[in-house]
């Protein structure tokens, strides 16, 4: 058992048992204990002749706006949503560049766009696939890990890795071995009253640390609340949405793009008759037909998704509660070809006797084969092996040939539950208070549905592979882009100067699967165009200076006007399937790009049907259909006043530039008069502004608010 100690004791242990550089493994995002790093850090900054390397990924910092309006809708929106959460120092310090030169900072993901002009970290990211993390820190000599855990009074000798088993479960026995081979190594754990109680693999002996902090850890939890669905990402997935395969595999990544594929799946369920409708408006249905028929649908879902990703999404929960993703899969080889077979229904029942024959399941039982059944919950535990046939628990023997109709008839009685199945594979867990709060409503039957376990079991198929191909049927892996090239390579994670955005993650470990799985295929999301201040410019491009999923390993493309299939395609045929869903602002530039290279003919017409690839014609499809665009489809923590707030800035933002100079004029000449919002203005603090400047904010907001109600 670990030994408990204070926090300041747990760092005096550090310091006296690691001989030498330490070098500090944290879980990527929810799972640092952030109160004992704090205080690490803290001693190691007054220790010079003291080494300390970190090495982790996603660090989590509450948001920041500039000052002016936005700071002003933030700062108490942050203090509500974020409470006593206690911020890394170390993260601080590396945003100002400013860590003692005995502590450096390795991160293999960084919380997107936050850390670009940090020099500290963008020359200390390592680029690494999220399933090599383990193999390349325990290669760096890591000796000591911290990590938040879960507890249940009913299982004393053990700890949940809860939201972040993904790289713990891979790199604990690498460090076994080093251990054996006479290494000193630390495992530090400190509970979370707010972590929920993961079963399974999550489920770790509490022998596994040599370290637990007498501190419970009772702060809040970081979130990462729901921000606003635009028309852009809800076009994007509902085209996306008619490529995923009844009773087939999916991963969803976690963003407005995400939420947006979530909701147009659950409208799909729910709603099929209005989905179609406005799917058929988009002309997806007739533009992209071919491609829905061959490796997607519109029809509600009758089998149900099996969820595979290495982020436990909250999409993926509000698809599991609202019964699409419901397909159960199974850790055992034998009971899985079962399932796949058709012989389970998705409580993991057997239809019958004959079901499980037709599935596969050998004739002929056996003592071995009857204990199987058995232990994997299909049969009775009473019926019992009798001289080459089975006794039933009421005495009666039957032949122990399952072709036989006797046998049938008393051992359908007699059928039970396959165990271990559950319907979400999930690495590592980030979401909304309202995920944790949902999660922390389920039963420990309903939880061990969803089963957090290594990220190399959910990113790569080697070890298991049979399993994981039966199991992973009909994947759509579905994640985004920010930039794709006219050739077909996608850009992710890094900016064309070599700033690091935020990381490849696991990106490139599903696009690999989505070419290696049967029936599988890789998607990625993208917006088509974008603007920042007064640019907007094309998110399809000719070139870039760097891709993160190269083009040879091209696949299928969504935005917002449509779908691209890109497999097997000649290069001309990939730039002329990326032209029909881009911006039609920017079509005639790529396709004179394209031209001058000579990887389109001179005489090349794009399709007509797509000239009017334009914001406008979108807009005229959501006045058709408002109730598939929702704001806010997975719910908000944000309130009304702030849901109007953070309308009117982004309206106000995409106005403050010279060709909307004479539009914004106007509003701010017509602006209404402070009573109309003094509600708005009272949560914004300008009720009584103060100064010139404060009266133009306040001007500037009730112009927003009017134009963007």
């Amino acid at each position: 058992m670990p030994k408990q100690c204070s926090i300041e004791q747990a760092v005096d242990h550090v310091l006296s048992t690691l001989e030498g550089p330490i070098h500090l493994g944290l879980p990527l995002g929810l799972g640092k204990p952030n109160q004992w790093v704090n205080a690490l850090y803290a001693r190691i900054k007054q220790l010079p002749q003291r080494q300390l390397t970190i090495y982790t990924a996603l660090c989590l910092g509450r948001p920041r706006a500039a000052a002016g309006l936005p700071r002003r809708l933030l700062e108490p929106f942050v203090e509500r949503i974020y409470g006593d959460y206690p911020e890394l120092d170390f993260l601080a310090d590396l945003q100002r560049d400013t860590l003692p030169d005995n502590v450096r900072v390795e991160q293999f993901f960084l919380q997107p766009g936050s850390l670009l002009d940090s020099a500290t970290t963008q020359q200390n990211y390592i680029s690494s696939n999220y399933s090599h993390v383990a193999r390349d820190l325990n290669d760096k000599g890591l000796n000591l890990i911290a990590q938040l855990v879960a507890q249940d009074a009913q299982r004393p000798e053990h700890f949940s890795l809860s939201c972040n088993p993904d790289i713990t479960l891979d790199l604990l026995p690498l460090l076994e071995q080093r251990r054996a081979a006479g290494e000193t190594i630390l495992c530090l754990a400190q509970v979370h009253s707010a972590l929920p109680y993961m079963a399974g693999t999550a489920e770790v002996p509490r022998s596994s640390f040599d370290l637990q902090l007498l501190e419970e850890d009772r702060s809040t939890l970081f979130s990462t609340p729901n921000m606003p669905v635009t028309l852009q990402d809800h076009c994007i997935g509902l085209h996306a949405s008619a490529l995923v395969r009844d009773g087939g595999t999916l991963q969803i990544g976690i963003g407005a793009m995400g939420d947006a594929l979530t909701a147009a799946l659950l409208a799909r369920q729910a709603d099929n008759a209005g989905y179609r409708a406005v799917l058929a408006e988009l002309r997806c249905t007739l533009h992209w037909a071919a491609e829905i028929a061959k490796d997607g649908g519109l029809q509600p879902f009758s089998q149900g998704l099996y969820g595979c990703s290495e982020m436990f999404v909250n999409g993926l929960l509000a698809l599991a509660d609202a019964g699409i993703v419901r397909r159960p899969v199974y850790p055992e080889l034998a009971l899985q070809q079962l399932a796949s077979g058709g012989a389970l229904d998705d409580q993991g029942l057997p239809y019958s006797v004959q079901a499980l024959l037709d599935a596969g399941l050998a004739p002929q039982l056996d003592a071995q084969a009857l204990q199987a059944l058995q232990a994997n919950g299909l049969l009775a535990e009473s019926i019992r092996w009798d001289a080459g046939g089975l006794l039933m628990p009421d005495g009666q023997r039957v032949l122990s040939d399952l072709r036989d109709a006797h046998t049938q008839q008393l051992l359908q009685q007699h059928l039970g539950r396959a165990r271990g199945g559950v319907v979400v594979h999930g690495g590592f867990f980030l979401g909304p208070q309202a995920f944790y709060q949902r999660l922390g409503e389920l039963s420990a039957t309903q939880l061990a549905r969803f089963a957090m376990t290594g990220i190399c079991f959910i990113n790569e198929l080697h070890h298991q592979e049979a399993l994981k191909r039966l199991q992973r049927r009909d994947a759509r892996f579905i994640n985004t882009a920010f930039t794709m090239t006219l050739l077909g390579a996608g850009v992710a994670d890094q900016l064309e100067d070599g700033r690091v955005l935020s990381g490849v993650g696991g990106q490139y470990n599903f696009v690999a699967q989505g070419h290696a799985l049967q029936g599988a295929r890789s998607i990625l999301l993208l917006r088509s165009w974008r603007q920042a201040g007064a640019q907007i410019s094309s998110n399809i491009v000719w070139d870039y200076a760097h891709a993160t999923i190269p083009r040879h390993l091209r696949d299928m493309v969504v935005t917002e006007y449509g779908i691209a299939d890109l497999r097997g395609k000649t290069d001309a045929q990939v730039i002329e399937a990326l032209l029909t869903i881009s911006d039609s602002r920017f079509q005639p530039g790529l396709i004179e790009q394209a031209q001058r290279a000579g990887k389109l003919p001179k005489d090349f017409r794009l399709d007509p049907r797509c000239a009017d690839n334009l914001p406008e014609r979108l807009q005229a499809v959501q006045s058709r259909h408002p109730g598939l665009f929702a704001e806010y489809p997975l719910g908000c923590d944000f309130d009304n006043q702030e849901r109007d707030l953070l309308r009117a800035l982004n309206w106000l933002k995409s106005k403050l530039r010279f060709a909307c100079a004479l539009e914004l004029a106007a509003a701010l000449w017509h602006a209404p008069a402070p009573s109309e919002y003094a509600a708005h203005l009272q949560r914004m603090a300008l009720t009584q502004p103060a100064g010139l400047r404060q009266r133009m904010q306040r001007r500037l907001l009730l112009a927003g608010l009017r134009a963007s109600r």
